[in-house]
């Protein structure tokens, strides 16, 4: 047997026991003070070169095969997080998400930026792109603060998931910032073109793209089981065509695709919400095994008032399982990529920074005049988490040029933080989350 058919094979091993062992303790799992992302990390780790050294992966010789894995699953996480939030634009809840994905998070590019060029000796465009590497919060490790279900209305949660959807794409413009300060991606005269495409029309039109087929192919799948009753049972490849056929135009377009998957899935969303003629949307009852409960689904997804929310949910759950099946390999990859060349020392200082100044910071800057709680405030500040996009963003910028010289180093301290984040918000989501919920309970002031 050969390595690389030793690897390949390891793979499987590793992942069918995560899950197996996963499935048969996840009751457990959810009373300690730990996720499930710490696992995954501690079992790559483990086998990788900080362990048995079973697994030696290089990030930077791997860049696009981990430019792919993580593309894939921040899609998929994208679209399950604009499937969540069924909370209309035209609500207040919304100024928190768009805050902090526009303002705080370029606030965050800047503070990372002038760490970059003056604590760690960065040109310019490195720096820059630094911030935008570690900028975005991550939709996939950030679950457990996330809303857990479309009717979730709390404000902390909501602002943590429209945040993660929205600012994955929004920090685009700046890794073509950095890549275009190091000569590799065209800024034009003053950077007018960076300004008009990279920032006006990639965002604008990623969005446009993604609410656009959204809603097309989703009032087409509720008119045909309305009216047909065709299409039905068909919502796995609803979902999977819809995630595909939005990053692939926003792509083609020029735009920025992680934007038009969050969009699409905030439009199929708005479709049952609009469709329910108000703030709750009709009861489901649950799949059944038997002849009787297939014919029940039949039912309940070609009912006029139920189909709309019979799409959102199908579609949804086929969702998390895929996000949750990508996470446990890229994350078991994170930790055995790992090793002495890639844990920075530097991270000594710029994590705590990152973490305990930087984001705190950002957060308080661009929610100034909202009226946040300081509770939630002090959350939000908390629980940025970093994670697979940041790896997306690094290996996009490697695959685009970005010298070895650089990489190497900006691969050790965005490996590092992740994993510090992994750990460190893992551990602490249980009993903060708790603490927050008994919280809001005893609150008498909902408030911002």
């Amino acid at each position: 047997m050969t390595p690389t058919e030793l690897t390949f094979n390891l793979w499987f091993v590793l992942v069918g026991a995560l899950l197996v062992s996963l499935a048969l303790s996840s009751t457990v799992l959810q009373r300690l003070p730990l996720t499930t992302a710490i696992l995954y990390l501690a079992v790559g780790v483990g086998v990788g070169p900080l362990g048995l050294a079973l697994i030696r992966m290089d990030p930077v010789e791997e860049s696009l095969l981990l430019e792919r894995a993580t593309e894939v699953v921040v899609i998929i996480s994208l679209f399950s997080a604009g499937l969540k939030l069924r909370t209309p634009l035209s609500d207040g809840r919304w100024r928190l998400p768009l805050r902090l994905a526009f303002v705080s998070m370029a606030l965050t590019v800047g503070l990372v930026a002038l760490a970059g060029v003056y604590g760690l000796g960065l040109p310019l465009g490195a720096a820059i792109l630094l911030g935008a590497v570690l900028a975005p919060t991550d939709p996939v490790l950030a679950s457990d603060v996330q809303v857990e279900d479309p009717r979730d209305q709390d404000r902390l949660r909501f602002a943590l998931t429209g945040e993660a959807g929205l600012n994955d794409g929004t920090a685009f413009p700046f890794v073509m910032l950095g890549l275009g300060l190091l000569g590799l991606h065209e800024l034009g005269d003053w950077g007018w073109r960076w300004l008009l495409v990279d920032v006006l029309w990639a965002i604008t039109g990623g969005l446009a793209i993604g609410a656009l087929l959204g809603t097309l192919v989703g009032r087409l799948v509720v008119y045909l089981r309305r009216v047909h009753r065709e299409t039905i049972g068909t919502d796995d490849f609803l979902g999977l065509g819809l995630i595909a056929l939005a990053y692939g135009a926003a792509l083609f377009a020029h735009t920025y695709g992680f934007l038009a998957v969050f969009a699409a899935g905030l439009a199929l969303r708005r479709i049952e919400r609009v469709s329910a003629r108000g703030d709750e949307a009709p009861p489901l009852p649950e799949p059944q095994g038997s002849a009787a409960g297939a014919e029940e689904e039949v039912k309940l997804a070609s009912d006029p008032e139920h189909a709309p929310g019979y799409m959102a949910r199908a579609v949804l759950a086929f969702s998390e399982q895929l996000e949750r099946i990508g996470t446990v390999g890229v994350v078991l990859l994170v930790g055995g990529m790992l090793s002495a060349r890639y844990l920075s020392p530097a991270a000594l200082w710029f994590v705590p920074l990152l973490f305990l100044v930087i984001r705190p910071l950002s957060v308080a800057l661009g929610l100034l005049g909202t009226r946040t709680h300081e509770v939630r405030t002090g959350l939000m500040s908390w629980f940025g988490v970093r994670g697979i996009g940041s790896v997306y963003y690094l290996m996009y910028a490697i695959e685009h040029g970005l010298s070895q010289t650089l990489a190497r180093p900006l691969t050790a301290l965005v490996l590092t933080t992740i994993a510090v984040s992994v750990v460190v918000h893992g551990i602490s989501v249980t009993p903060l989350m708790a603490l927050y919920g008994r919280w809001t309970r005893r609150s008498d002031t909902p408030g911002p």
